[in-house]
């Protein structure tokens, strides 16, 4: 008897019921990529034709879109199968961050608003850079205002290896992100910045600090690489990992989840440079996985690669990719064991801007003996409360089991 919990990063389908205070109504990640690729407008070398994605269908993904929006999006139609039950999530907690995402989903919302940055050059409080510059030995700092990591990295990097100054830059999201040239200024340095920088913000209640190393030597090749890492504050109580932690269970975490919940109870955290390898890395620690423990994973490529950078047939062949491989985890799934697919918020490719989506969620589960729908959830700690049901764990304080 185990338990996994995969989220598909930024996997939104359709907006929630007060995206409009966020000035994301009518946003639909999943919809609006199937209507896309139904239309021919999400073509290219890599993929073509309506959206592919037949085990995700069959899990109930497009009835989970019909439950969230009033509609299937193009190429989703229902197949039933024998070992699914579906729905929908409605996020409780304000805003529509990535730590805020994954630690309802483990049943733990957050009531609090995080703190944000202006919209303005400068956007962050000179007594901040100055504070960070000083402790941190640093000639000054280049951006300081919001930015499209790719845009200001293409803009700055040159600039960057001839001063030795980081480039320091925000979003919509609670987040103070630092990108530095992973050879030119040091991946050691740039950590050891970042942790400066998270003691430094936590007055200003911002939720992440994240390390955007890249290499290359002009904006014509810069990349940034898999070695971002996240600094966050750690969840205000206890969520699904402390509770299976403090049980002695087995733990397994996939990519950036040991960075989400600031490395607090997640166990035999396992990276891979992207989705499939962060699949590679999912079935190992499955394979591995000892009766009555808990595996929980992040596939981060939707939201970084695709989403943020409005990406729309990239996100559908990310989409497709997964699906292929999607039968490898099923496959080893036992009758007692537990999958649960998910995701944290949107980011819809076709939305204006750069920034997250706020979104339901789909809720994908796969159990033998579990035939019914999920329907519509107000809040994603229902994923925690039914995974602690199923292992037979104390509940969460928050969330009601399907």
């Amino acid at each position: 008897m185990r338990a996994l919990i995969l989220v598909l990063d930024s996997v939104g389908i359709g907006a929630a019921p007060d995206a409009a205070l966020y000035g994301d109504d009518g946003a639909n990640t999943v919809g609006h990529i199937a209507e896309a690729c139904a239309l021919g407008d999400a073509d290219n070398a890599h993929r073509q034709g309506p959206l592919h994605i037949p085990h995700l269908v069959e899990l109930g993904l497009g009835e989970a879109c019909h439950l969230a929006s009033g509609c299937r999006p193009p190429g989703l139609k229902y197949r039933a199968s024998t070992v699914s039950h579906f729905g929908c999530a409605i996020e409780q907690s304000r805003g529509k961050d990535t730590p805020s995402g994954h630690w309802e989903i483990a049943g733990v919302p957050v009531p609090f608003d995080w703190g944000y940055f202006p919209k303005t050059v400068p956007c962050f409080p000179r007594e901040l850079t100055d504070a960070l510059c000083e402790h941190g030995g640093l000639p000054g700092v280049l951006g300081n205002c919001h930015a499209s990591g790719t845009e200001i990295i293409a803009r700055l990097g040159s600039l960057h290896m001839q001063t030795g100054m980081p480039i320091c830059y925000t979003s919509a999201d609670s987040v103070f992100q630092i990108a530095a040239h992973e050879e030119v200024f040091g991946l050691d340095r740039l950590y050891a910045l970042c942790q400066v920088a998270r003691r430094l913000l936590d007055p200003f209640k911002i939720g992440r600090i994240i390390a955007r190393p890249f290499v290359g030597s002009s904006s014509e090749d810069f990349t940034r690489t898999y070695n971002r890492r996240d600094f966050s504050v750690p969840p205000p109580e206890d969520t699904i990992l402390d509770i299976a932690a403090a049980d002695n269970r087995d733990i397994v975490s996939v990519g950036k989840i040991d960075d989400i919940f600031a490395h607090r109870a997640t166990g035999r955290n396992k990276k891979g440079a992207g989705n499939d390898a962060l699949l590679d890395c999912t079935l190992h620690g499955f394979e591995h996985l000892a009766d009555g423990g808990l595996l929980f994973a992040n596939f981060i490529d939707f939201d970084t690669i695709y989403g943020h950078r409005r990406d729309i047939a990239g996100y559908a062949a990310a989409l497709e990719a997964f699906d292929t491989r999607l039968p490898e985890l099923l496959a080893r799934l036992k009758r007692d064991d537990l999958l649960v697919i998910t995701a944290d918020h949107g980011c819809d490719p076709t939305w204006r801007g750069t920034d997250h989506t706020r979104e339901q969620v789909p809720i994908l589960m796969s159990r033998a003996r579990v035939t019914s729908r999920v329907g519509q959830r107000f809040g994603f700690a229902d994923v925690a409360a039914t995974v602690a049901r199923h292992l037979e764990l104390r509940p969460p304080r928050h969330g009601a089991p399907f």
